[in-house]
């Protein structure tokens, strides 16, 4: 890879109460899994998404790159492809491991366009993974530079930081400087698909001039980034001309980067967005590269106000005739979703989507419940994530405290990420999913045993869990103690139940003991009686 001025390290080593495992395949495949060690002498396994940083016997070499996975097939045709032809591929057997799931489940899911496998083959650092409303729901964090801030290593790290907390896919949103050697650097060392903008680099081409974009270097730029191993793609090609002037009484009018820009070439030249006259030829460049489209929704709505509007679904539609399309020419296809959407209006979406787009995976942002708490959205919208994710999303596109603010740093990632991975197993529990309550129970049952340490280990941040209970019981003993500061040793709840347990048990205990000594007869004579004279 191309050296970058600044030496690039980043976070590496087990997650605290964790260790790195690995179940093998008959391909010699590696599944990852964190095992966290219990003290009861049992272990849990959870999915993982860390890759070989979490890994104490890896040897990290960030310039080299992560090591290929093995069974990367390239001229064979696209993952939709072989398996409408009953192929069972090696990411499929991948998969299946990961997920819990027979492997026809994912082959079958894949092949009716319902879950879609991001997996270029051009990264073959990548891990295997599937987003689809059959399987785990998946979060993916937005990473990348701006015009104003940040640097290679610091995109990197930020990287690395995401998938260490669970972050399933990364989105390179870079718009800044040295956009191509941010990407290669992140493709190179991510252990999970990466997906990009690819009209964010075609604006920079041209010097941030929309009308100056021709389908040329839009092309060329996608290209590039299939060469490279861009996973899956956002493209904004159901922003069309005619659907321009229903923005026009909006709130917050086009809130999408890419939506924007769509719309001023589109107003300069009166001509139709290029995106959609050579959509056919996209297709056919991201089928030989098998990489997913990631349709934009570049008419989503930026305020509670705009939320399902006539121009939201126009473009909804069209993206379902291009779902054909894509289909048509084997290509995997998912779906974007909104924005900001009141509860009420959320589940509509998902519904609609479906029907509209043949049950293409839908990927949204949020959507955000209201627009009143700058600063707190990764909560405004992680309640609209939970609600969209049990309807039947597939995948969250994460939001940060930083989102209408500024660029995320590194603190902002891991709370993002942390906040939608809730949101994505509350909908796992509520869907019922396979393995999704075997952690709950853990926690739960370790809390009721006061095993403090195990607490910490299974819950999504071991870390920040530890130090808010060492904020008021640092000492030792405290981690074995049977309260915490917030009841103190009087009123725990969980405390007086045991003692109700016992109390009940040792109740039990003597009415055994008396039926035991009564003979262990269930009836008992009667006491003679005296007769009446």
């Amino acid at each position: 890879m191309t050296a970058v001025s600044n030496p690039i390290s980043v976070t590496t080593g087990p997650i605290t109460g964790s260790s790195k495992t690995y179940r093998e395949l008959p391909d010699g495949a590696r599944v990852p899994f964190r095992r966290v060690h219990l003290s009861t002498g049992d272990h849990l396994d959870l999915y993982d998404t860390s890759g070989p940083y979490t890994d104490d016997t890896a040897v990290i070499d960030l310039a080299a790159g992560l090591l290929a996975r093995p069974g990367v097939l390239r001229n064979r045709g696209t993952q939709l492809q072989r398996a409408r032809n009953g192929e069972i591929t090696a990411e499929m057997a991948f998969i299946a491991e990961r997920e819990g799931m027979p492997a026809e489940v994912v082959r079958d899911e894949v092949a009716r366009g319902r879950a879609v496998i991001p997996a270029n083959h051009n990264h073959p650092e990548s891990e295997p993974m599937i987003i689809g409303k059959a399987f785990a729901v998946k979060v993916n964090a937005n990473i990348g530079n701006s015009a104003v801030t940040s640097s290679v290593a610091e995109e990197v790290e930020k990287m690395v930081w995401a998938t260490r907390w669970g972050a399933d896919t990364i989105m390179d949103l870079s718009t800044g400087r040295d956009i191509h050697l941010t990407r290669e650097w992140i493709l190179r060392n991510s252990p999970v698909p990466v997906g990009t903008v690819p009209m964010y680099q075609a604006l920079e081409k041209v010097d941030g001039d929309p009308t100056a974009l021709t389908w040329e270097v839009y092309r060329d730029t996608v290209i590039e980034q299939c060469e490279q191993g861009v996973d899956y793609m956002t493209v904004h090609a159901g922003v069309l001309l005619r659907y321009i002037p229903l923005t026009v009484g909006r709130v917050t009018g086009i809130v999408s980067r890419g939506g924007s820009i769509m719309a001023a070439w589109m107003l300069a030249r009166h001509a139709e967005s290029f995106l959609y006259t050579h959509f056919a030829e996209l297709c056919e460049i991201l089928a030989r590269y098998d990489v997913t489209f990631s349709l934009g929704d570049g008419l989503r709505p930026g305020s509670i106000a705009d939320a399902n509007d006539e121009a939201q679904f126009a473009e909804l539609r069209t993206l379902g005739e291009l779902t054909k399309i894509a289909k048509a020419h084997g290509v995997q296809v998912m779906i974007e979703g909104p924005g900001h959407v009141p509860m009420q209006k959320i589940v509509q979406n998902v519904r609609l989507e479906e029907d509209l787009c043949e049950e293409a995976p839908f990927y949204t942002l949020g959507p955000l419940t209201t627009d009143i708490a700058p600063a707190y959205d990764h909560i405004t919208s992680a309640i609209g994530a939970a609600i969209v994710a049990q309807a039947g999303t597939a995948m969250l596109c994460y939001v940060t405290p930083k989102e209408h603010l500024g660029l995320p740093d590194r603190s902002d990632v891991k709370t993002g990420v942390i906040t939608y991975k809730i949101a994505a197993h509350a909908a796992d529990l509520a869907k019922a999913h396979p393995r999704a309550q075997e952690r709950d129970d853990a926690l739960s049952t370790a809390r009721f045993e006061f095993r403090w340490h195990d607490q910490f280990a299974l819950s999504l941040d071991p870390d920040t869990a530890r130090e808010f209970h060492d904020e008021t019981l640092p000492a030792a003993p405290a981690k074995s103690a049977h309260f915490c500061s917030m009841c103190g040793p009087k009123f725990c709840s969980m405390r007086i139940s045991h003692d109700v347990r016992d109390a009940y048990e040792k109740g039990m205990a003597e009415k055994s003991r008396e039926f035991s000594d009564g003979g262990n007869q269930v009836y008992l004579p009667l006491a003679a009686t005296p007769k009446r004279i």
